[in-house]
């Protein structure tokens, strides 16, 4: 069963920076994406980074300049760079993945459990 798990979360003050980081472990023939997501409380989830097959990288506006997406591929894992943080930013944050796990199967999205990351002073 593949399974992707967050780590890296945590509280920090507004202006300070924090890096999420996301494994996926399991079957894995290939992955075709990876990205985060967020919700903040009463809010619904929203899309905030993916990292795409062939290293195409793209971040929602709001995060622009701020957060950054990277990818190691060896390690099956994908990070979040996260500096200037605002208290807007808090949210559970949660990786995604497109994943084929054996060859020759279809491709599944995968949701880590979440992790929590607070902005507040």
């Amino acid at each position: 069963q593949v399974q992707l798990v967050e780590s890296g979360g945590g509280l920090v003050q507004p202006g300070g920076s924090l890096r999420l980081s996301c494994v996926a472990s399991g079957p894995i023939f290939s992955i075709y994406r990876m990205a985060w997501y967020r919700r903040a409380a009463g809010k619904q989830r929203e899309w905030v980074a993916v990292w795409s097959d062939g290293g195409v990288t793209s971040v929602e506006d709001s995060v622009k300049g701020r957060f950054t997406i990277a990818r190691d591929i060896d390690k099956n894992t994908v990070a979040l760079q996260m500096n200037d943080l605002k208290p807007e930013d808090t949210a559970v944050y949660y990786c995604n993945a497109l994943i084929i796990p054996y060859e020759g199967s279809s491709t599944s999205n995968y949701w880590g459990q979440g992790t929590q990351v607070t902005v507040s002073s």
